[in-house]
């Protein structure tokens, strides 16, 4: 699937990192630098880059926020609305394609056992998931 998604945004210009950010600055109708750095669980640093990418392909806007003059506020742009819409359709065909062999029922299943799957899977990557189990990580 990684595969086939990295080859349906291609052509788009995007890579997964892009496609996330701009779904995260839509679904929270924009963010500051600083909450979408949080969100994206990123070093601020690397968000300027990427951010940099985004904005010089015209698809978001920084801008100074009115009450902090410190903040940046990051919005989608209309081109970054219409590229994520193009993204989206581009791999829901992809996962068509991967998904073939299955019926409409068994990837309802999989969708759901993926869902149960990563459900309790902590957002912070360097949390300990074995903490409360008592498990080790072998």
């Amino acid at each position: 699937m990684r595969v086939s998604s990295e080859a349906a945004l291609e052509p788009l210009g995007l890579r997964s990192r892009h496609l996330i950010a701009l779904t995260v600055l839509r679904d929270q109708h924009g963010s500051t630098q600083q909450a979408l750095a949080g969100t994206l669980q990123i070093d601020r640093t690397n968000l300027v880059g990427l951010l940099n990418e985004l904005e010089s392909d015209g698809l978001i806007t920084r801008t100074r926020s009115p009450e902090d003059r410190r903040r940046h506020i990051v919005e989608l742009t209309d081109k970054g609305s219409r590229r994520l819409a193009q993204a989206e359709f581009a791999l829901a065909a992809a996962e068509d394609i991967v998904l073939a062999g299955l019926t409409v029922e068994q990837r309802e299943t999989l969708y759901d056992l993926l869902h149960q799957a990563t459900a309790n899977i902590p957002l912070d990557p360097s949390a300990d998931v074995y903490e409360s189990d008592g498990h080790d990580s072998c």
